[in-house]
């Protein structure tokens, strides 16, 4: 998939150094949404910060799921489907009627379509834009009267796919890429009221998010026989099963995110990953881009001033 990338050297360690100061000494009922909150990521960490005392309002699409997180103590399951406005504006209204404020909001629903992109049909391609990119876009708008009234976060859930991409990636990697740009102008947007925004980027965690792209090509009867990329697609199903296999603890991410949402001072972006080989890819291949694109232009760099700006960027406080 991604094999050819240098070697650099990333320890989870340096993800949540020790703060000097949190937001605040006990959590309180601090209220947060999490999207597609039914299963993987989103149900690790709805339970983690219901576990520590924060009031979670879980979205979820179906009955048993809702009823299921109905049963866990400071959660609330609201019926979420990202892609449907009434169910948004519904929950909103749920939301708001309650009376504890929103102080999170959690963009984690998602799903992934690993399709080469000249053979991916309209309708798989705006299922893959509607649930990932509209749906944060959606989300977020409908509830920044709330996040903004309670100074709060916003957290995204990216992914190291929004800085890698290969064949039969492309529709998902787009989706994710389009969150970086999201992120950073959400970030600019929301600091004059006070509100501060992530981008948390997973690696390979267990979720259900291949299985279900799987199901779906099936009900959709996909088949890539007779296809160019068949071997692409062979071998990326193979090692994105072998990835999910050896994947690390889902509570990584779900840390990340509480560090984000309550920690006094949150990270703009969170790189998480299970092993040094993902951390590899995704640091090779921003290096690698940056390379690109200074690249023989008018105003190329070099090394040294190349190597100025690093130090410069290392050398800057947390926000």
């Amino acid at each position: 998939m991604f094999r050819t990338f240098s070697i650099v050297v990333i320890s989870l360690a340096t993800l949540f150094p020790p703060s000097t100061a949190q937001a605040e000494d006990s959590p309180g009922q601090k209220a947060v949404l999490v999207t597609g909150a039914s299963s993987g990521l989103g149900r690790a960490m709805t339970e983690l910060m219901a576990a520590k005392g924060y009031f979670v309002y879980a979205g979820a699409r179906k009955d048993k799921d809702m009823q299921e997180l109905n049963a866990i103590e400071n959660v609330q399951a609201v019926r979420l489907d990202v892609t449907r406005q009434d169910e948004i504006d519904a929950a909103v209204k749920t939301i708001s009627d309650a009376g504890r404020g929103l102080y999170g909001l959690v963009n984690n629903a998602g799903v992934v379509v690993l399709m080469p992109l000249i053979e991916t049909d309209e309708q798989d391609f705006n299922f893959q834009m509607d649930v990932n990119v509209y749906g944060p876009y959606r989300v977020t708008r409908a509830f920044a009267p709330l996040i903004i009234e309670s100074k709060g976060r916003i957290s995204t859930i990216g992914s190291i796919s929004g800085t890698l991409s290969s064949a039969t990636w492309g529709p998902y990697s787009m989706s994710k890429h389009a969150m970086e740009a999201f992120s950073d102008a959400l970030a600019d947007e929301m600091k004059r009221f006070d509100v501060k925004v992530s981008l948390i980027e997973p690696g390979t965690y267990q979720s259900k998010i291949g299985a279900s792209a799987v199901k779906r090509m099936e009900q959709r009867e996909q088949s890539l026989e007779g296809s160019e990329f068949k071997a692409d697609m062979d071998e990326n199903v193979e090692w994105l099963t072998k990835a999910l296999a050896q994947s690390g603890d889902p509570d990584e991410v779900s840390k990340a995110v509480m560090h984000a949402l309550f920690d006094a001072n949150p990270k703009p972006r969170y790189l998480v990953v299970p092993n040094e080989e993902q951390a590899q890819w995704t640091i090779y291949r921003a290096i690698e881009r940056m390379v690109e694109q200074n690249n023989d232009q008018k105003y190329s760099y070099d090394r040294a001033a190349l190597i100025e700006m690093l130090d410069k960027a290392m050398a800057q406080p947390s926000p």
